[in-house]
């Protein structure tokens, strides 16, 4: 059997398919900031960071970067047309009281149920990494997750419960990896797509929880 995973690039392109016109959305560290590189033009999106911006855009070339205009992750952005600042305390406002239609996060781990594991380990020498993640896994209307399907070591990273730290409980409604897109519902985990090549008991081997094959569509590989 030969397939080709998803890059970090392709499942940011993936995710911002999904993104609706007039969304206010927050991208997480890491992965999901690469998302707002791949939003289309005709569709007006306000992207918002804990550090107080919303309505930012896509990072600038290196020779045209502004030190005071970056993300949470501390990555030169842009500011799109009546794009504001704020004071993070503000920010923090808008995510508690259910202003953003959708933030994309990061994972260490994704149980069956839609909770959720991202800030720590639990291993002893890792370092914990609080931040927004909480707020927005309880605050946003939905949660995408963006995330390897397994580690580094090859051990799952979607379970059927999770054995590390929570950072939210039956939070996520949506799982992108590097294999597949699946939805967390009522009856399961429902595989929507996955990889041309990779047959469904293959990403069920791959995945420490019960699938549901509901694949319509192959994800293309560049």
């Amino acid at each position: 059997m030969t397939y080709q995973k998803l890059s970090r690039n392709q499942i940011a392109e993936r995710v911002a398919q999904d993104i609706p016109d007039g969304a206010y959305v927050n991208l997480g560290i890491g992965l999901p900031t690469k998302i707002a590189s791949y939003l289309p033009d005709d569709k007006e999106v306000f992207l918002h960071s804990e550090n107080g911006l919303l309505a930012f855009g896509p990072p600038p070339p290196e020779n045209e970067q502004d030190p005071e205009l970056i993300n949470a992750g501390k990555e030169f952005v842009t500011m799109l047309t009546g794009g504001a600042f704020f004071h993070h305390g503000d920010s923090f406002a808008m995510m508690r009281g259910g202003h953003l239609d959708i933030c994309v996060l990061g994972a260490f781990q994704v149980a069956a149920n839609g909770d959720l594991a991202n800030w720590h380990t639990g291993a002893p020498d890792a370092i914990p990494a609080v931040g927004g993640a909480m707020d927005l896994a309880v605050g946003a209307k939905k949660v995408f997750v963006t995330t390897d399907h397994v580690t580094k070591q090859g051990e799952p990273k979607i379970v059927a419960e999770l054995t590390y730290p929570v950072t939210g409980k039956r939070c996520v409604d949506r799982i992108y990896t590097d294999l597949c897109v699946m939805d967390v519902t009522p009856s399961g985990l429902k595989v929507i797509e996955k990889v041309g090549g990779l047959s469904f008991e293959a990403l069920q081997a791959l995945t420490a929880a019960p699938l549901i094959d509901a694949t319509e569509t192959r994800l293309e590989q560049a």
